[in-house]
């Protein structure tokens, strides 16, 4: 198959409209070919007039690991144009970084989870273009979580960085399908093209969204592979709470714990709250010890989550519902643990982090509540599911 990146470089009537005009590119250090030349290098390559670079979250260089960690401004070393910065001092795209090009590309990888703030830099591009007469291209990427949809919808006057839009935390689309629906959804008068890839099957296994014939390049530091992707849209609820989520380990967001848990006991209750959160995977209890981050040093009981090998069940899968009964045994066999982190989350400042990252309390009250069944929350996720189901599919692709 081939990705976005891949089609425009191999057709020069793709490329054609580009021709002598100022070309930006929006990229990380997963933005490769299928050859593993970085996108920067192929395009320059190919004759483009590259003249500004931009950069999102964790950098072009994708050298900072944590969330809040600002990337600067500079001078591409290699071809000697400006390197923009889209979390540095600005999250936009400044008036004077606008008239460095006619046209931008995205070519960036997503995980396919809205608190993945690379969705939210695609819509702050797009408002910019569109108030500033560019033209955006996004050269289409696969989502490697597939298809499924999962999770709470954003709530009106919750929008944040991590919150770019009403969408459930698991969306199931494509970065260029995303555009599109940013464009309907917040009427954007902008141009806007879809390098669409080809042969992408999101609904073939054992991939289902990732193509075994890709090598695996890390989009932002601590998304390291095929099953952090899959757990993605539940683990990251862990960066709301006291809990690691195995920051300063080697798997980051693919397992969770703290000192003075019981992982087996933890595992057992989830069984008994909601056995049905839990298919698809297998959970296995293990030890850990973050060399930084959250419980620094300390001997941890944790839960590693394994959405793959045999035991993977694509559509059965249900990240956020397994971290959410995750949370609630924590609160059943644990009840003074401080369960909830109290500090700025993305610059959110008057909310509770796990709020600000569920686009809304309903995770959180529903978990605090001894009273509440699971058949509460799965009721109100599951009515936002469908409905996001029917609103995504006029921009499908694939």
């Amino acid at each position: 198959m081939k990705f976005g990146i891949d089609r425009l470089l191999a057709d020069p009537e793709l490329r054609k409209p580009l021709e002598g005009r100022g070309v930006a590119l929006l990229d990380h250090p997963a933005s490769v070919t299928q050859d593993l030349t970085h996108s920067l290098d192929a395009l320059v390559a190919s004759g483009l007039n590259v003249s500004a670079v931009f950069g999102p979250q964790h950098g072009v260089r994708g050298d900072l690991q944590d969330n809040m960690m600002e990337s600067p401004d500079f001078t591409d070393p290699t071809y000697g144009m400006p390197v923009f910065s889209l979390y540095g001092e600005v999250r936009r795209p400044t008036g004077q970084s606008m008239q460095t090009f006619d046209v931008i590309l995205i070519d960036l990888q997503d995980l396919g989870c809205r608190i993945y703030t690379y969705v939210t830099t695609l819509l702050y591009m797009l408002e910019a273009a569109a108030a500033h007469g560019k033209e955006v291209w996004v050269l289409d990427r696969p989502n490697p979580a597939g298809r499924p949809v999962e999770g709470l919808t954003l709530l009106p006057g919750w929008e944040s960085f991590v919150g770019a839009g009403p969408m459930p935390m698991r969306h199931g689309m494509t970065l260029g399908e995303m555009g599109a629906w940013f464009i309907e959804r917040f009427g954007l008068d902008v141009a806007y093209r879809v390098i669409e890839m080809d042969g992408w099957e999101p609904e073939t296994g054992p991939g289902f969204g990732w193509p075994e014939t890709r090598i695996w390049i890390n989009p932002s530091p601590n998304a390291a592979n095929l099953n952090m992707a899959r757990a993605y849209a539940g683990t990251v609820m862990l960066e709301g709470s006291m809990l690691s989520e195995g920051r300063g380990t080697t798997r980051p967001l693919e397992l969770f714990g703290a000192p003075d848990i019981d992982a087996r006991a933890l595992i057992a209750e989830m069984q008994r709250i909601a056995p049905e959160w839990l298919a698809g995977c297998r959970l296995r209890d293990m030890w850990f010890q973050p060399t930084f981050h959250k419980h620094e040093g300390q001997l941890c009981s944790g839960v590693f989550i394994h959405a793959e090998g045999p035991d993977y069940d694509h559509a059965a899968f249900h990240p956020w519902r397994l971290q959410a009964a995750g949370f609630r045994a924590v609160r059943t066999l644990y009840p003074e643990f401080e369960l909830w982190r109290d500090f700025p989350y993305e610059y959110v400042f008057d909310k509770l982090a796990i709020d600000v990252i569920n686009g809304g309390p309903g995770l959180r009250e529903w978990v605090d509540d001894p009273t509440a069944a699971p058949g509460d929350l799965d009721a109100l996720a599951s009515a936002d599911e469908e409905a996001w189901y029917q609103e995504r599919l006029p921009f499908l692709r694939y």
